[in-house]
């Protein structure tokens, strides 16, 4: 499988309240959040899987911590949101499908297992948890065919479930996909990008549920605990 790995870890994540960039935060287990994520994509595709990290915040810390990454620094990371620190990362990537997954997000590794059997069609997609629809998160609609149609925190009616926050861009898509985030508001998440993709390119992302499965973003003390049921 030919496949490029991103994680996004630029942000202060000042709503957790912690000094070092929220990837390092422990876990129960001694584990970082971020070191949990690359054991489950040891686990879920094997060794070797380029992995690139877009860091910003105290980037020394987490490049200390993992020499053996590839980075893409966002020196914006303060005035700009997940759109901008993708956009770097796709710019840097290889030809190719991109799988990437923001730095905050504890996840059973089976996630990526499943995750396997639809980019190996390179299909896009989202990862979505349907359990669960909170004002705070990014929530999502889907068309007659099954396909996303909306995919952002504003949606008020009809939405299904909620993004998990781990995404899959195929080869075919990644072009249209760049030149939305490209377009965006500095301050937008790059769910925003998908959204323009899917309005103007007719992009097709297909829903990957893992309700049966736990994955928690990781933004605030209760989220932290409630990570540290599962690992």
């Amino acid at each position: 499988m030919s496949l490029q790995i991103v994680i996004l870890a630029a942000g202060m994540g000042s709503r957790l309240g912690r000094t070092l960039p929220k990837p390092l935060t422990e876990l129960s287990d001694g584990r970082s959040i971020m070191q949990q994520q690359l054991d489950n994509i040891n686990e879920g595709f094997g060794p070797g899987i380029p992995v690139t990290a877009v860091v910003g915040y105290k980037s020394e810390h987490i490049v200390e911590r993992f020499p053996q990454l590839n980075y893409v620094y966002n020196e914006q990371y303060d005035q700009t949101n997940t759109s901008k620190s993708l956009l770097r990362a796709l710019r840097a990537s290889n030809k190719g499908g991109v799988l990437w997954m923001n730095g905050d997000v504890v996840f059973d590794p089976i996630v990526l297992q499943r995750a396997a059997s639809i980019i190996v069609r390179d299909q896009s997609m989202v990862t979505v948890n349907t359990s669960s629809v909170s004002d705070e998160e990014v929530k999502y609609t889907v068309t007659a065919e099954g396909f996303i149609k909306e995919l952002s925190k504003t949606i008020r009616q009809g939405a299904l479930g909620e993004a998990v926050g781990i995404n899959y861009i195929s080869s075919r898509d990644k072009a249209a996909f760049m030149q939305h985030l490209a377009r965006v508001h500095n301050d937008d998440y790059f769910e925003r990008g998908l959204e323009l993709a899917i309005e103007h390119d007719r992009v097709l992302l297909e829903p990957m549920d893992i309700s049966d499965l736990y994955a928690v973003e990781v933004d605030f003390a209760e989220d932290l605990e409630r990570a540290n049921l599962f690992v």
